[in-house]
């Protein structure tokens, strides 16, 4: 096998080792034989060498022209589809999932590139009449400054494109560290962005764990913004940390999806919609299909059809094309879904399909296991409560869209959710009731497109969306401009008559 190539951090417009001249290895979770390469294993100094990089980057990226920003974003975008298949491939290599999903995955970048491109001629404010003669007023937003971008291993390009393209079209200056599992793609991202003309400083890449490089940069006194993804555990510490530096916060974290069936459902679009929505990326979605709620009528074939469509997924490497399921990202995760299976049988829910790790033949080397279905689940199960992040799907049973609806929204999470049915009025009944930040009808609970904003509920954020405009709000703060022309002195609210 040839030599793994080596990744350095990116500090300053330059590639340098770690501080502590240690590094890590990012293997092939399909074929762990595989080492996609070497990433640096940095520390706090590291850390505050990107911050500073990034503070003086600020000063004069701020007042580059929006639209003028704007251009590189949409140079960038252009060398995105140029590479596209190139950097799907190194995606499946590094994280797993298939070719088809990696590609959209890159995509999802190449469209926030665009998006935010095209932002740059925008970035509207608003104007408003004075109540007073000979008075202008308007806001405007402005940038905040250093930005700490802490990224997942699931979409290792997509939800990165999220926080930099945004945080960059407003004119801040960012510092990212990505998951440790998947940094080659966090770097593909950004070489579109460098080759395509930012200025020295206005990217920093630092890799490492969380605890050395997670933790620095949120403590970072210069950086502003922490725009975090990952688990509701961690996510509430950043958002302490963050309240003690009053720092903005936008946290994505967990979900707990459910697809509702109702009883007049097309069980054709269902069972595609189920097996899509909860074995794509091999359940490792915070939009996963966790939980199907479904109508009592249709129960009893809606599982028999759906355990016979997973039991039929091919499961390996990615890169094969006829491959629709692969591995999951590590031994660790692996090890967690086994256990949810072990839960979910000793609470008494129903094994119909899989329930076992793959260690045999080609998938000796991997991190294999298979599409797995629980039915007559009970809505406090653990099972049916907690997220599990592989590929499980839990089916409770009903008896009515009022029971669905209150069982949907019995968890602590509020991402994403479903429903399934031809009666229009139980449709809007359902999008005005299910307590989630996306709500699907007649479609599973993934597959949410950039220019609408993302993000839930409860236990899975803090009130901020990425996506759309919206995510705006995170990356910069308003500004109200008065400019009084009268010549004399108008006092507002007083002398408004």
């Amino acid at each position: 096998m040839s030599t793994p190539p080596v990744y350095q951090n990116l500090i300053g417009g330059k590639f340098v080792d770690s501080a502590s001249g240690r590094t890590f290895e990012n293997r092939n979770p399909a074929d762990t034989r595989e080492i996609i390469g070497i990433f640096q294993d940095s520390d706090e100094r590291d850390v505050q060498a990107a911050v500073e990089a990034a503070k003086r980057a600020y000063r004069y990226w701020r007042l580059v022209p929006a639209p003028k920003r704007g251009e590189i974003l949409f140079k960038a975008a252009q060398l995105l589809v140029e590479r596209k298949e190139q950097y799907a491939r190194d995606m499946t290599r590094e994280m797993g999932k298939v070719l088809k999903e990696t590609r959209g995955d890159v995509q999802e970048a190449i469209d926030m590139c665009f998006f935010m491109a095209g932002e740059g001629r925008r970035l509207y404010g608003q104007t408003t009449p004075s109540e007073m003669p000979n008075k202008f007023q308007m806001s405007v937003r402005q940038p905040v400054g250093v930005c700490g971008l802490i990224t997942p291993w699931n979409f290792p390009m997509a939800i990165p494109s999220w926080k930099i393209l945004p945080a960059l079209i407003v004119g801040n200056t960012v510092v990212i560290k990505p998951a440790s599992d998947t940094p080659l793609s966090v770097y593909n991202l950004v070489q579109c962005l460098l080759d395509a003309g930012i200025p020295d400083g206005v990217i920093n890449i630092v890799t490492g764990s969380g605890s050395r490089v997670g933790e620095p940069l949120i403590r970072h006194p210069d950086v502003q913004v922490i725009s975090f993804t990952g688990s509701t555990e961690i996510g509430s510490k950043v958002a302490r940390v963050g309240a003690e530096g009053m720092k903005h916060v936008s946290l994505e974290m967990g979900g707990k999806n459910p697809m509702i069936v109702m009883d007049d459902a097309n069980l054709d679009l269902v069972v595609d919609g189920a097996i899509w929505g909860a074995f794509g990326t091999t359940g490792q979605r915070c939009t996963a299909t966790s939980r199907l709620i479904a109508h009592r009528a249709i129960v009893g074939e809606l599982t028999e059809r759906l355990a016979d469509r997973a039991e039929r997924l091919k499961i390996g490497n990615g890169l094969d094309e006829t491959v629709e399921m692969g591995p999951s990202i590590n031994q660790s995760q692996l090890e967690t879904v086994q256990r949810y299976v072990e839960i979910g049988a000793s609470e008494g829910a129903r094994l119909v399909v899989g329930g076992r790790t793959l260690r045999d033949g080609d998938y000796a080397y991997g991190f294999f296991h298979q599409p797995t279905i629980f039915a007559d689940v009970q809505r406090h199960m653990r099972i049916a409560q907690e997220e599990i992040f592989g590929p499980v799907l839990s089916i409770i049973t009903v008896d009515s869209l009022e029971e669905a609806i209150d069982v949907a929204n019995d968890v602590p999470y509020g991402l994403s959710s479903a429903i399934y049915t031809r009666d229009v009025n139980a449709a809007f009944r359902a999008m005005r009731d299910l307590y989630t930040g996306i709500v699907y009808v007649n479609a599973p609970t993934i597959g949410a497109e950039i220019h609408l904003p993302f993000g839930g509920t409860k236990g899975t954020g803090n009130g901020h969306r990425e996506g759309g405009i919206q995510v705006l709000d995170v990356f910069s703060e308003w500004k109200s401009i008065y400019v009084d022309f009268s010549g004399t002195l108008q006092r507002a609210q007083i002398d408004n008559y």
